[in-house]
């Protein structure tokens, strides 16, 4: 039986083909899906740790782990993406259980905020995130600001 390994590297850690598995994830979800045109290569990957699903050496799942002051005064959790096919199976959720112990394996406990997609909101509610801003477009598309806090130890 085939199964599910969780990974997370630093850029310079990740092979070539789940550097080029990840972003033809992001872009198959964010550019295409979303019918979005966006600049999905922001410069922000090399600094990141990036947390990542494989499944039979193909990537399912991935977030990146965006280190505080390169996208938001607090660490952040960006680029959340998972295969349509895993989406109705709990994978988002496992995905981002996976990217907050990680945080906090790495880093101890901290506020953590995110761009969330409006429609999402309650989602990352679930996990803690409690809106921190108004809803304002981002590359057309309702976003949110939304944050952890390091007291919220619930995952």
């Amino acid at each position: 039986m085939n199964s599910i390994h969780w990974h997370t590297k630093l850029f310079d850690e990740l092979t070539v083909n789940e550097l080029y598995d990840i972003l033809r994830l992001r872009t198959d979800i964010f550019v295409v899906e979303q019918n979005c045109a966006y600049p999905e290569l922001d410069n922000k990957d090399k600094k990141c740790l990036h947390v990542f699903a494989t499944l039979q050496n193909q990537v399912i799942a991935c977030a990146r782990i965006v280190p505080p002051g390169l996208s938001y005064p607090q660490i952040s959790i960006g680029r959340v993406a998972v295969d349509v096919t895993h989406r109705k199976d709990g994978m988002g959720r496992t995905l981002m259980q996976h990217a907050l112990l990680k945080i906090i394996e790495e880093f101890g406990p901290q506020d953590i905020q995110i761009g969330a997609q409006c429609y999402l909101k309650d989602f990352y509610g679930s996990f803690g995130f409690e809106p921190a801003s108004a809803d304002y477009l981002e590359d057309g598309i309702p976003h949110l600001d939304m944050i952890r806090k390091a007291s919220v130890y619930d995952i």
